[in-house]
């Protein structure tokens, strides 16, 4: 910020300048409203117009087939979708089933490794934060890798209760709020629309 006096009036007048920095940026799409991995798409979407290379892996997703899944393959290798898991997985009182574990384990390890290879401008890690509200993922093994990524590779993290430290380091935060959604009339999802 700076502060100048204007000639004609006399008067201080504050100014920003911001500085053309460019760095790959932390991104995290949280809360309990629909549309975390649809922002994510969007968003690799409009990576993938301007020449970058995206991976999508979905942490969770595994047992379906979303409509995402074909319409990606019209991208080549510039936008790689992979799903990691079995689908939904058992959470609550009894611990995740060990091998949903396993299969988290793996999916940050190819994760972890895509977002330092240089090969992708964009990694986007589907559902990792409720992997990491499920206790499946340790959140600071998350952060630490985050830190140390490459300077100009862009991460997006979505899902639900995105852990406190995930959001302390995210650049931006999207806390997506539910106000109301069809399923509460009894209208199920919607091919096209949620899958």
């Amino acid at each position: 910020m700076f502060a100048r006096k204007t000639p004609r009036t006399g008067t201080i007048e504050h100014s920003f300048i911001m500085q053309d920095v460019r760095r790959g940026l932390i991104i995290v799409n949280t809360g309990p409203g629909k549309g975390k991995t649809t922002a994510a798409m969007g968003t690799a979407l409009r990576a993938v117009g301007q020449g970058m290379r995206v991976l999508m892996l979905q942490f969770l997703k595994g047992s379906w087939h979303y409509g995402e899944l074909d319409a990606v393959k019209a991208f080549g290798d510039k936008f790689i979708m992979k799903q990691m898991g079995r689908g939904f997985v058992k959470v609550g009182a009894e611990k995740p089933d060990s091998e949903d574990v396993r299969m988290v384990e793996e999916a940050w390890a190819e994760g972890e490794k895509a977002i330092r290879s240089g090969e992708w401008d964009l990694v986007i890690l589907d559902e990792i934060n409720y992997a990491i509200s499920y206790g499946m993922l340790d959140a600071a093994k998350v952060v630490e890798s985050l830190k140390n990524k490459p300077e100009m590779v862009h991460v997006i993290l979505t899902g639900r209760n995105a852990h406190p430290t995930i959001v302390e380091i995210g650049d931006t935060v999207t806390d997506m709020r539910q106000v109301k959604h069809a399923y509460e009339k009894g209208v199920m999802a919607q091919r096209g629309i949620e899958y």
